[in-house]
């Protein structure tokens, strides 16, 4: 089993410290226990275009936040923010865990359509984390509409048994309302064409260019079925994944092991 706990918010535009203060104060007051807590894309300042005043390096003050609320709650925290290392921007998700260490993945797929393009570092490969003998695909917003990115690859062990590369998806987002039915068709897509939970969470409320944001964090089960569906509230859930019913819709319906065989190369 793995409980997961996700955050769908509104939030304080490029305003750091009222985000981690409303943030913090969320955490502080959650009803059930959880393994890891999701927060949205750019949580600490919304979708900002904006990284050379905003952007923190590794350990500035939003990591470190982070790693003081992983520490504090016992949980893994993970969540988007612009960071800058080494003269170039990255939409960075930090995956923190409650010993101080961490994981990262860069966004691969910048929103053009927004001018993301011109002020961040695309990253150049994915990053699976390990919980409990779960494995989590972290990805970011726009990289929802790239079913590639996200395709599941299976591995070979040493017995030659085998599996798939992960179990859940995750995407932070800040996905405009007025894109919501496609955002809430990928994200099935996803589960169902991956074999696998996939946990999409969405910010909520207007932000500094006036773009709605209707949220529609979902949590969707390896069939495509709909486990959760929020839309323009703020709203904070909690999910315990049973990886038994991962394991016998894959046991059942092998779909899986019929995919094309290919690798995703870094570039």
């Amino acid at each position: 089993m793995l409980t997961i706990t996700t955050i769908q918010t509104n939030l304080h535009w490029e305003n750091k410290t009222a985000n981690l203060r409303m943030l913090e104060d969320k955490l502080r007051h959650l009803e059930q226990p959880a393994e890891i807590v999701v927060l949205p894309e750019m949580f600490s300042t919304g979708f900002t275009m904006r990284p050379s005043a905003l952007a923190e390096p590794m350990d500035g003050e939003t990591v470190n936040w982070m790693r003081e609320m992983s520490a504090r709650h016992k949980i893994v925290l993970a969540g988007s923010l612009a960071i800058k290392e080494e003269e170039r921007f990255y939409n960075r998700f930090i995956w923190m865990l409650p010993n101080g260490q961490y994981g990262t993945y860069d966004k691969r797929h910048r929103f053009a359509f927004a001018g993301e393009d011109q002020f961040y570092t695309a990253g150049n490969k994915r990053t699976i984390a390990s919980v409990k003998g779960w494995k989590i695909n972290l990805q970011v917003c726009y990289d929802l509409r790239f079913p590639v990115w996200a395709r599941q690859q299976v591995n070979t062990r040493e017995n030659g048994e085998a599996t798939p590369e992960y179990d859940v998806l995750i995407y932070v987002a800040n996905w405009p309302e007025r894109r919501s039915h496609a955002w809430k068709t990928l994200l099935c897509a996803r589960a169902i064409e991956n074999q696998c939970y996939v946990i999409g969470v969405n910010r909520v409320g207007k932000d500094g260019n006036e773009i709605y944001h209707s949220g529609n964090s979902m949590v969707i089960d390896p069939l495509g079925e709909v486990l959760y569906h929020m839309a323009d509230e703020e709203d904070i859930f909690t999910i315990t994944l049973q990886k038994e019913q991962l394991e016998n819709v894959r046991s059942k319906f092998p779909f899986w092991k019929d995919g094309d065989e290919f690798r995703i190369t870094e570039g």
